[in-house]
């Protein structure tokens, strides 16, 4: 059997391209002795073999956007235990799955597409998914209506099929895409999500808001100048706003570089100035800018943003 099937298979990994990159970091298989280190991700390995991981880290979240999270809660030293959380650009899960991770009590993921969240994450009482929104346009009425079909009352939230069409920032021009490229493909996955009752039970039915503590985001083919005039309301006094930044996503065509690779580093002080600015005039004081520790997957740098709500107006 391919090896990264297997990883898949015994759950050591939650897709195939997490499987790669676990073996990329070292991966070991014996029958009975004698470990033998995997060499490419098609090696064929007795199903029956047992497995160890050199380097556990990739596999701690059900994709890499949770350790780039991780990274970042710790810089700035931002505890989510007990939180209410809304990630925005939830996709395969990782930055929901790190914030449930360190304790936070609800998670509310928005995604422009469906069924790309993990099947784990899907069926965990404590979070409550919003599909087929376009986080631009991101309402409290979107949030409420998801809410009110996971209890089985209306239904969810449902938006014309298809890709979505999203405007760039300051100018760009439209681009046609359907999901974010860097997702897990969990396509074959089955997406039953929890029951209405245990989701009651975690958003506290009586009391469910649309008022987070935090909000995380993690966009992509979107200027996030587009999407946080909808999600900062939503944002507590005294809440922390931290989202990951993708320059080239931020930037007008004519400043990318061949093959979407930022390659100017003065670009990245103007995405810096923009972001910044953004959030001065949606009443929010930024507290740190800093350097993800993961490189995207087409080789971009990409940052960390972080700013609070003030707690009085």
């Amino acid at each position: 059997m391919r090896i990264d099937q297997l990883l898949v298979q015994r759950g050591l990994a939650s897709t195939r391209s997490q499987a790669q990159r676990l073996i990329a970091d070292g991966v070991e298989w014996r029958l009975v002795e004698g470990w033998r280190r995997v060499a490419k991700n098609g090696d064929e390995v007795n199903p029956d073999a047992e497995l160890r991981l050199l380097n556990d880290a990739e596999a701690r979240y059900v994709s890499r956007g949770g350790l780039k999270l991780e990274f970042a809660l710790k810089h700035v030293g931002l505890s989510v235990d007990g939180k209410a959380c809304l990630d925005v650009g939830q996709s395969t899960g990782g930055f929901t799955d790190c914030l449930l991770q360190h304790g936070a009590a609800t998670v509310v993921g928005v995604d422009v597409g469906s069924a790309q969240l993990h099947p784990a994450l899907r069926s965990d009482p404590r979070v409550l998914c919003v599909e087929k929104v376009n986080a631009r346009a991101l309402t409290e009425d979107d949030i409420h209506m998801a809410y009110a079909g996971s209890m089985g009352e209306d239904g969810p939230f449902e938006a014309e099929s298809g890709p979505l069409r999203l405007g760039g920032a300051d100018g760009h021009e439209d681009w046609d895409f359907a999901a974010d490229p860097e997702a897990e493909d969990d396509s074959d996955a089955d997406f039953d999500g929890a029951s209405g009752s245990a989701v009651a039970d975690a958003f506290a039915e009586s009391e469910f808001s649309t008022a987070f503590d935090v909000v995380v985001a993690d966009l992509s083919f979107i200027s996030q100048t587009l999407v946080l005039p909808a999600a900062v309301p939503m944002l507590k006094p005294g809440g922390t706003l931290l989202t990951l930044v993708k320059p080239q996503f931020e930037l007008q065509p004519g400043q990318v570089g061949k093959g979407g690779i930022v390659r100017d580093p003065d670009m990245y002080a103007v995405v810096e100035s923009r972001l910044r600015q953004c959030c001065a005039d949606l009443g929010l004081v930024v507290t740190h800018w800093f350097d993800s520790p993961i490189a995207g997957g087409d080789g971009n740098r990409e940052f960390f943003i972080c700013a609070t709500k003030p707690a009085h107006g």
